[in-house]
């Protein structure tokens, strides 16, 4: 548990019971250990000892107990030990969406508005005459009928298309996000966590777009030597690992995964604290270098923003980390896809996602 100091514990809630401040405690330290129930356990053992949480009558073994009896944790495929269930990862992510983005009220129909109008959900008081291709049910045939009783007369009724009136809708388009996550070992070096906010985050994310924008598209990918997807699921679970930065591994998948979605409207997220230093070359060895903005690295990299910006996929780069050479890359990068870049400290991280993600008004493809 390299790089994480919990100082004393505060109870928030006095009329919790030992087992919910016990919970509490578990489902925050669980993403710090990634899921490691053992070591979560011993966390909770020495924050025991200094705070004085459970009684004679309610050990840790007691709540324990209490966890795998009401369904928060499970045996793991090889009966060794437990693991977190389903019940639990959501719970975290819930936990993640209020600690980053604080309390949300839900939106109904889940969707973003933007200043077109177009066919959609949201009925406008406005009207306008009936054209070819409009929707059946945004007819208003009181109206309409009440035009051709006007023109033609009662006893000669003729409803025609120059009769139909329409509402108008409100435009209302699906986004798609694809939210890339550094897990270079970068991420956890000077003893300083960087990758527990980059997860808690995306774990946010993914919450806000289930409950307030339930139409939109998200998936997730770490990068690090090569580039993958992950569940969602498998997020409080994320490590970093022995890796460079294969920026490009990264981009070439969000795009892949960006291209099977049916959505006009797409985007990418790039969380990172490191510039690119490494390459998958065609007969599959990395070619790494780690010193400086390698040419070959960055061209390749720079060449990819510029596809997603002719392909109208703007790239949001989140840096965590401000040195010269990270700095110097993002700018040509962010240039190049005429994206945004934001240099964020790890305690704003979120908010600074929340405000673009809230912000981006979605517009129909021309």
């Amino acid at each position: 548990m390299l790089g994480i100091r919990f100082n004393k514990w505060i109870i928030n809630d006095k009329k919790q019971s030992v087992f919910e401040q016990l919970l509490s405690l578990f489902l925050e330290i669980m993403v710090h250990t990634s899921g490691d129930v053992d070591e979560t356990f011993k966390w909770l053992k020495y924050i025991d000892e200094e705070n004085k949480i459970t009684t004679p009558d309610y050990t840790l073994e007691d709540f324990k107990k209490d966890l795998e009896d009401n369904g928060y944790l499970t045996k793991d495929a090889k009966g060794k030990g437990s693991k977190l269930s389903a019940k639990s990862e959501q719970i975290i992510r819930k936990r993640s969406l209020d600690q980053v983005f604080g309390k949300l009220k839900k939106s109904p129909g889940g969707n973003h508005s933007s200043s077109k109008i177009g066919k959609g959900e949201e009925v406008l008081p406005e009207q306008r005459a009936f054209e070819y291709g409009d929707s059946f049910f945004q007819i208003d045939f009181n109206q309409s009928i009440k035009n051709a009783q006007i023109r033609g007369g009662i006893d000669d009724f003729d409803l025609q298309a120059r009769d139909m009136l329409v509402n108008e809708t409100e435009h209302l388009s699906a986004l798609s996000t694809v939210l890339m996550i550094d897990i270079s070992h970068s991420m956890i070096l000077y003893g300083e966590d960087r990758i527990t906010p980059a997860k808690k985050v995306a774990m946010a994310l993914v919450e806000l777009i289930k409950t307030k924008y339930p139409k939109d598209h998200i998936d997730v990918i770490v990068f690090g030597n090569d580039a993958w997807q992950i569940p969602i699921k498998d997020l409080p679970y994320l490590q970093v690992g022995p890796y460079h930065t294969n920026t490009v591994a990264g981009l070439e998948l969000a795009m892949d995964l960006l291209r099977k979605r049916k959505t006009g409207n797409k985007q990418i997220f790039m969380i990172t604290d490191g510039k690119p230093t490494c390459l998958k070359l065609p007969d599959g060895r990395y070619y790494k270098n780690s010193n400086g903005l390698d040419p070959e690295v960055m061209n390749k990299t720079i060449n990819l923003a510029m596809q997603c910006r002719k392909l109208k996929i703007p790239i949001t780069t989140f840096m965590i980390a401000q040195d010269y050479y990270l700095r110097q890359f993002v700018e040509e990068f962010t240039l190049a896809n005429n994206g945004k870049a934001f240099y964020a400290g790890l305690d704003n991280l979120g908010d600074f996602i929340f405000s673009d993600y809230e912000m981006k008004k979605n517009k129909k493809r021309k």
